[in-house]
């Protein structure tokens, strides 16, 4: 019996970019396509099949352990996006700004759909969604240099509209314009959580 279900959602892809040094400058620089290995995006600062644990994990692992990469990209939706900016002030919010790898369009709730769904081209790649990508006050400087009075404003806007971390579970090139399926876990939610 299958373990995912696929659902009536799509997201086109509106935007893809990549960090390139993430401790040096958070922005994400635009790109038309993304090829996409099982380590992620080349480019990307945070492509790798293994990562050093951070703050996400710190009552996991102590920090710098190594372990799988399931952050390879940060996926944010723009109907999120549009609300955050809203929140702030602003007539929209860029998402290379917050260091956005991919800009969706088309499924509610983004930010909240199920660990462990899908997002899945019928002849390209599938991505493995990890969790929740908490807002941080990070990307508060490069907000604030384009949008001057508005970068403290994020953190407090972006809760629960951050978006998700992911990870590639098949090869292949996502591209602009490219339609994702929604895949999502066919079970219920842990009783112990009600």
């Amino acid at each position: 019996m299958p373990a995912l279900k696929p659902t009536d959602y799509y997201a086109t892809v509106k935007w893809l970019g990549s960090v390139h040094d993430s401790e040096a400058d958070l922005t994400s620089s635009p790109t038309a396509e993304m090829p996409l290995t099982f380590a992620g995006y080349e480019a990307e600062f945070h492509a790798g099949l293994t990562r050093p644990s951070c703050s996400r994990v710190k009552q996991q692992y102590p920090r710098f352990t190594e372990i799988k990469n399931a952050r390879q990209l940060s996926v944010v939706s723009q109907e999120e996006l549009d609300l955050i900016a809203t929140e702030m002030g602003l007539d929209q919010l860029a998402p290379h700004l917050i260091g956005a790898s991919l800009v969706i369009e088309g499924i509610p709730d983004w930010s909240h759909v199920p660990p462990s769904s899908r997002l899945v081209a019928t002849d390209g790649p599938g991505l493995v969604i990890d969790m929740e990508n908490r807002p941080c006050h990070l990307p508060a400087p490069f907000i604030e240099a384009e949008n001057p009075g508005k970068g403290k404003a994020f953190k407090a806007a972006a809760k629960g509209r951050r978006g998700v971390t992911a990870s590639v579970e098949r090869v292949g090139t996502l591209r602009i314009g490219m339609t994702l399926r929604l895949h999502i876990p066919d079970q219920p939610i842990w009783s112990e959580l009600a």
